[in-house]
């Protein structure tokens, strides 16, 4: 099974829409941004509890409302090296459908700045080759104010992981 993105892959992280509402955030001196619609709360660093045996990516777990979710550090999907929470980190907790089911996953990030609006026009797949990090957790770059955001795949991500 290859796991290539093709343009027909860029099209459906669209929905048919030309915009998308998207909430920013920095991996690493990297600006990402996810579908607004799965977030369902940033919250400040909390007291994380290591899971014995835990892949480092999905390396521990939070109290979030009485439920306890796992807490990921998506850098390690990407190569980054993992980062040491600042004043400025924060947790986003979004809801994925994984196997057919909702599940809540805590993402920690270095910042967030904002929920902000994407135009599909100014989106392109990532290149096949040249990219340092693997092109399959990317569903699209999106060039904005002569920067390009990163729309990372997170079902791709959470699935391989």
């Amino acid at each position: 099974m290859s796991l290539q993105v093709t343009r027909s892959d860029v099209s459906s992280t669209w929905n048919g829409q030309d915009e998308m509402s998207v909430l920013t955030f920095n991996l690493n001196g990297e600006t990402f941004a996810i579908e607004a619609t799965v977030v369902q709360e940033i919250l400040d660093l909390l007291p994380e509890t290591r899971v014995p045996g835990a892949k480092a990516f999905l390396g521990g777990v939070i109290n979030f409302r009485g439920k306890v979710i796992p807490l990921a550090d998506i850098r390690l999907a990407f190569g980054m090296e993992a980062g040491e929470g600042t004043i400025d980190s924060r947790i986003i907790v979004v809801q994925l459908d994984i196997d057919g089911e909702p599940c809540l996953v805590g993402i920690r990030t270095d910042k967030v700045y904002e929920v902000t609006t994407l135009s599909r026009a100014a989106s392109e797949a990532p290149p096949s080759v040249g990219m340092r990090w693997r092109a399959y957790f990317i569903d699209c770059l999106v060039k904005r104010n002569g920067e390009f955001v990163i729309v990372p795949n997170l079902k791709t991500i959470f699935a391989s992981h």
